[in-house]
């Protein structure tokens, strides 16, 4: 099946990790110094990861890729305990479960900003 899928560029990843919490079903871990998307089928292509990370070294591509396999992503976030992972806001410090959270990259770091502060990070 053709489809979206996460692409880790290993020349440009230097082994930070951030991008593995996003990645709330568990496609993405470290391997070896370096993130690694070690199962496809729990890759659902949203790419949350994509905006945390900090060389750039994840983007989406459109190829051949077994399909997402939401009930194996579930099964996998219970064996690992990641059913939900709290992030929030720089800002203000709301999460999730209050607010919409977007990643966003300021001063070269990768952080998390709700809708409600987005406007005054945008406009200053």
């Amino acid at each position: 099946m053709i489809r979206q899928i996460v692409r880790i560029d290993e020349e440009l990843c230097n082994g930070c990790g951030v991008c593995v919490a996003p990645c709330a079903e568990g496609a993405i871990q470290m391997v070896n110094g370096k993130a690694k998307v070690i199962r496809e089928e729990l890759c659902d292509g949203a790419g949350f990861c994509i905006g945390v990370c900090p060389t750039g070294a994840l983007t989406i591509e459109e190829r051949e890729a077994p399909a997402f396999d939401e009930h194996a992503a579930e099964a996998e976030m219970v064996k690992r305990g990641t059913t939900y992972i709290k992030q929030t806001c720089h800002i203000c410090g709301a999460g999730e479960d209050i607010q919409v959270l977007l990643p966003c990259r300021k001063a070269g770091e990768s952080l998390w900003v709700c809708t409600r502060c987005l406007p005054a990070l945008i406009h200053g």
